[in-house]
């Protein structure tokens, strides 16, 4: 079996498997929802008794002695486990992903040595090389280059849902790993990531901006140019 034969292979499963760590991840996010309402509900039942002892003089106004109740606190530390579980499964998801795109780099590379070979040897007897099918490219080389006009949205980095990904509940960043080739957009110089926006500015050096980054929360209608293409059309109209 050739290496694009194993390569082939091994991605038919990946769609299988990373359907099954995001149906977990779903169930999980659910559970961690579920778990927080009754938290939340259980804290301020709690504090509401508080509040009416220490009004009767039945409990000493003391911060020190004055606590949760233990379920309310295995409740917490309950919600933190799932949390810390779904992150480790958005990790895996990415690990498994890159692994396929790690091979994909090495076949290329392969690829490119051998058509190298071919061109060598031809020149050397005299007979043209076949040419590639296409030119070839890294698996994750940068898409479009700056030059020109993407045709569509860059592709989000980290799988950690095919949904839009939940708000993170405890607060904790999903400190996940980048490759340091992912090309980079917007202000802040990111890997893709979320909704985003093109400008339409043909001449535009960044082309693609994240919402949170230029204030949007849904596509804007007609036309749309960011601040920096936005300021030297006005510097040009003022001229």
């Amino acid at each position: 079996m050739s290496f694009l034969e194993e390569f082939q292979a091994n991605l038919e499963s990946l769609p299988v498997i990373l359907q099954k760590k995001y149906a977990l991840l779903r169930d999980l996010d659910k559970s961690l929802q579920e778990i927080q309402r009754q938290n939340e509900q259980r804290c301020e039942q709690e504090i509401e008794d508080i509040r009416r002892g220490v009004r009767s003089g039945n409990i000493t106004p003391d911060t020190s002695v004055i606590r949760f109740s233990d379920e309310a606190l295995d409740e917490q530390k309950h919600s933190i486990r799932i949390a810390d579980e779904k992150v480790s499964l958005a990790v895996q998801a990415y690990d498994l992903v890159d692994t396929h795109i790690q091979q994909l780099d090495q076949y290329l590379k392969k690829f490119d040595e051998e058509l190298r070979r071919e061109r060598e040897n031809a020149a050397i007897s005299g007979v043209p090389a076949s040419a590639p099918e296409g030119n070839t490219k890294s698996g994750r080389g940068n898409e479009g280059g700056r030059g020109g006009r993407k045709k569509r949205q860059p592709s989000v980095v980290v799988p950690t849902e095919a949904q839009p990904a939940p708000v993170n509940p405890t607060g904790m960043e999903l400190d996940l790993p980048v490759d340091p080739n992912e090309p980079t957009y917007c202000f802040c110089n990111q890997v893709s990531y979320g909704e985003m926006v093109a400008c339409d500015n043909p001449d535009c050096k960044i082309e693609w901006f994240h919402f949170g980054c230029v204030g949007l929360k849904e596509q804007p209608k007609g036309k749309w140019y960011c601040s920096n293409c936005t300021a030297t059309k006005n510097r040009r109209k003022g001229k």
